[in-house]
């Protein structure tokens, strides 16, 4: 049911698990006349970091003790509803032209968003819509954190971790963008996510990468099907397990996880290394052993065990509260 700004509502948090229909209604979280009652009330009221001089927020906002609650953008009258993510996936693998690369330990990423007067929301196949979402960075902490794997060099014994192999590390490349939270299941990226490669060698100093920030890896991971150019054929993800949560001290906040989720994407292009050795002199070499640049279709990423949750209010004073009191019981 798709409701206009005007007359939609939260969902019931005693909803049963999640079916089509309560995902449906998900993604329309617009005011009620309650909660634009509330904000009234908070307006006049000056929100404060929830971790500032406070302890961490507790279930179920857990982890989004940076959320950016105290920054300008959040604080916009025009905005209809603010929120904070938290996301950790725990598998998965990167490949790259003929390079695989693992993940092997937990990556995170964190930051807020607000959605605003001009509604922006996108449409998908099966008739029903879902709001579109401007992230704004966290407070004190990176919006992504990735550990560094290491890549063993083809037809090399790795004797000497660093010389006789490749570390790399994923680093942001841009701002995140087009947030879908509850484009769950559907063929449509979750959010856009422009990223670089660095690559660590005793040989490549300290400047090497594949990608960079005026040409990033821009992933568009989906919990659905991607669309790949060609004859590539598609990846599909899995939304996982959905549920929300009413506020445990009565605001007007909701959290919403989705549990072991796997999110992929075919769709991006990588190009060459760049800074590898004294003057690029490694670049070559480097793209010879990795198959770069590489044409979308040949590369794909897949993030799995992916567990987030994100809590969405639609006022920044009242979300600040939950998050504070939250972390006071």
């Amino acid at each position: 049911m798709h409701t206009s700004p005007a007359s939609s509502a939260f969902p019931d948090p005693a909803a049963a698990a999640p079916s089509a229909a309560p995902r449906r209604r998900l993604r329309r979280l617009l005011p009620t006349a309650a909660a634009l009652a509330s904000a009234a009330l908070l307006a006049g009221v000056a929100p404060a970091s929830a971790t500032t001089g406070a302890a961490a927020p507790g279930a179920p906002y857990t982890g989004m003790g940076n959320c950016p609650l105290a920054a300008p953008a959040m604080h916009d009258p025009a905005n209809l509803q603010v929120g904070c993510l938290v996301s950790v996936t725990n598998a998965g693998k990167f490949t790259l032209g003929n390079t695989v690369v693992p993940f092997n330990s937990p990556i995170t990423l964190q930051f807020g968003f607000y959605w605003d007067k001009s509604a922006p929301e996108v449409s998908f196949p099966d008739g029903s819509t879902a709001n579109q979402y401007t992230v704004v960075p966290p407070t004190g902490a990176p919006l992504l954190s990735a550990p560094m794997v290491q890549i063993n060099i083809p037809g090399i014994q790795n004797y000497l971790p660093g010389i006789t192999s490749v570390f790399a590390q994923v680093e942001l490349a841009g701002p995140v963008t087009k947030f879908t939270p509850l484009a769950t299941g559907e063929p449509y990226p979750v959010f856009q996510l422009p990223i670089k490669l660095h690559l660590y060698n005793a040989l490549f100093g300290g400047h090497c990468y594949v990608g960079s920030d005026s040409a990033p890896l821009l992933l568009k991971p989906t919990t659905g099907s991607t669309t790949p150019v060609g004859s590539t054929p598609p990846m599909t993800g899995d939304p996982g397990t959905l549920s929300y949560d009413a506020d445990p001290n009565g605001h007007n906040a909701l959290a919403i996880s989705e549990t072991n989720a796997s999110l992929v994407d075919n769709t991006f292009a990588v190009p060459g290394a760049n800074g590898c050795g004294l003057l690029g002199s490694l670049n070559q070499i480097i793209n010879w052993t990795m198959g770069l640049p590489a044409a979308p279709g040949k590369d794909s990423v897949s993030f799995q065990q992916t567990n987030a949750t994100f809590v969405l209010d639609t006022d920044i004073a009242d979300l600040t509260a939950a998050l504070n009191d939250s972390a006071a019981h």
